[in-house]
């Protein structure tokens, strides 16, 4: 078993930043993919940003250019430098785990999220 935990999130106005950051524990990959997710009331789940243990990054369209992801100098452990934060960012963010996948897009392990909040 993984268990994955998340720590960062709180409220901002509308262009201030936030960190999030995640780490995986337990029975961890050698070769791994994580990611962030976020999901805003009334909405579906959406991707905002993975990478893997290879060093390889995506994001998605209404994030790219304001958000960073990276990884710590411990495997298994996964940040999200979030700035020019716009309202509709709003969300509680959650952090994912899993073994390495074409495209970072299975993931076995979910953190129990965090809320980020930005107003305008």
């Amino acid at each position: 078993q993984v268990q994955v935990a998340e720590s960062g999130g709180g409220s901002v106005q509308a262009g201030g930043s936030l960190r999030l950051s995640c780490a995986a524990s337990g029975d961890t990959y050698a070769m791994y993919c994580m990611g962030w997710f976020r999901q805003a009331p009334g909405k579906e789940r959406e991707r905002v940003a993975t990478a893997n243990s290879g060093g390889n990054t995506w994001y998605a369209d209404p994030v790219k250019a304001r958000f960073t992801v990276s990884q710590g100098n411990a495997k298994n452990t996964l940040y999200l430098q979030m700035d020019s934060l716009k309202p509709e960012d709003t969300a509680v963010y959650y952090c994912a785990y899993g073994w390495i996948s074409a495209g970072c897009l299975k993931y076995n392990y979910w953190g129990q999220g965090t809320q980020v909040t930005v107003s305008s």
